[in-house]
């Protein structure tokens, strides 16, 4: 089955998707979601233009992690810290309360913002940041990133992006286009649209770039393209599959699936200075899906050489036979390493179901986190706290998280259709 999924890759493989908008919603949270409060910002000189308070509030519910109050149940809205009675929230069994405000700063502001612990009366964090009237958003991304992390032990990742493909048909046309948004699903941006399939989006270390395929000339070929200003180059249009590229994490290298004269897919790596090619594996078995590792010294892939799909990992200067990595199951494909490369994330064949699970990268053990039938394209938050993935649900395709311990699951509904191949940004660099 596997062997005939990826020949149907190389040769156009893409669902019936549709272009829309996604909205966040929590299917599973954890028991000890903490109770927090985050209270309405106060503005000087007119009101709020914007509601800071309810993007943070939002990006700590959707983590699972943290139960907010809703705004009519509070019986104040302190906007410093001197203003709170806590015990008046202490009634109310709220944990931490979030007060803030924000100050005109020429034609800018600055935003002011404190984290109390309720019990104890004491001041968690605080924090002063400038802003832009278009940058409010953002900048309420930033101040959930700081509490969730002040509050966890573990960093934020609400301020980065996914990218993720749609198709959308409207009679006998259909437009295939590669998006990118929010981590939150907002402020979504089509950056490349095609009336062919676009797949296998793969964010560039920095953040600033997206390899993909694209199959607009009729054949596949990997593109890179510039977020910022649009600009992209064809970097592999070689006879036959150029497929899966995958970022070496110092952006000078792809790894890449391209297939032999016979129509064998094998892993090399491609200098994008140079544009040499090196051949990584030889096997007449079909080898696929690359990852590198976190140092840049292994690829990770995905190959049917034992029989069925299973990671594998090689040297990425080669010379070395690949080594076997997932042995629990029949099916493991698909492999995205954690930031810390403590687990790899696999699409798992599950009594029949292919469902996402991580795989210890020092034991092998493998733990099932998803429940679904059709569950695939796994891909690790920044943060490695989370991971999103591709499922389907009533017969639409939908994207979907899963946090590394199972406990908490969101999905992200697209409102017009089904979406597909999310990639989960690196932390933006300056």
């Amino acid at each position: 089955m596997w062997r005939k999924t990826i020949l149907l890759v190389a040769c156009y493989w893409f669902a019936n998707l549709a272009h829309g908008a996604l909205v966040i919603e929590i299917t599973k949270g954890t028991e000890e979601a903490l109770p927090i409060a985050v209270v309405p910002f106060g503005w000087q000189e007119g009101g709020a233009p914007y509601d800071l308070a309810q993007v943070v509030s939002n990006d700590l519910e959707t983590s699972g992690r943290f139960a907010p109050m809703a705004r009519e149940d509070m019986l104040e809205r302190p906007t410093t810290g001197s203003q709170i009675v806590f015990s008046d929230w202490r009634l109310l069994n709220t944990d931490v309360v979030v007060v803030g405000r924000v100050l005109p700063n020429g034609n800018n502001f600055t935003i002011e913002f404190q984290v109390f612990d309720v019990l104890r009366g004491e001041q968690l964090l605080g924090y002063r940041m400038p802003s832009t009237r278009s940058a409010m958003r953002a900048s309420a991304h930033r101040i959930a990133d700081m509490i969730f992390e002040k509050l966890t032990g573990i960093p934020g990742a609400f301020s980065t992006r996914i990218a993720y493909v749609t198709v959308e048909k409207s009679g006998d046309a259909t437009s295939h286009s590669l998006v990118v948004a929010d981590a939150d699903g907002e402020n979504q941006n089509v950056i490349a649209e095609s009336s062919q399939p676009i797949m296998s989006p793969a964010w560039s270390p920095d953040g600033r770039k997206l390899a993909y395929v694209s199959f607009e000339e009729r054949q596949a070929e990997i593109y890179v393209q510039t977020l910022r200003t649009g600009n992209r180059q064809r970097t592999s249009g070689r006879a036959g599959v150029n497929g899966a590229p995958a970022w070496s994490p110092d952006g000078q290298f792809l790894a890449l699936t391209l297939s032999t004269e016979d129509g064998n897919l094998d892993i090399y790596t491609l200098d994008l200075r140079s544009q040499v090619l090196k051949r990584l594996t030889t096997s007449p078995s079909i080898d696929t899906e690359p990852e590198w590792s976190t140092d840049g010294e292994d690829i990770y892939f995905t190959s049917d050489r034992s029989g069925g799909p299973q990671v594998y990992v090689v040297p990425a200067d080669g010379g070395k036979r690949p080594k076997r990595l997932t042995f629990e199951g029949s099916y493991n494909a698909r492999p995205r390493l954690s930031p810390d490369a403590g687990l790899i994330a696999v699409v798992h064949n599950d009594r029949g179901n292919y469902r996402i699970a991580v795989v210890d990268t020092k034991n092998s053990t493998t733990q099932v986190l998803t429940q679904g039938q059709l569950d695939e394209s796994p891909s690790f938050a920044p943060n490695g706290n989370t991971v999103i993935y591709a499922t389907r649900e009533q017969g639409v395709g939908v994207l979907a998280t899963v946090s590394v311990d199972g406990k908490v699951h969101r999905r992200l509904a697209s409102q017009a259709g089904d979406v597909r191949e999310p990639v989960w940004s690196p932390y933006p660099r300056n």
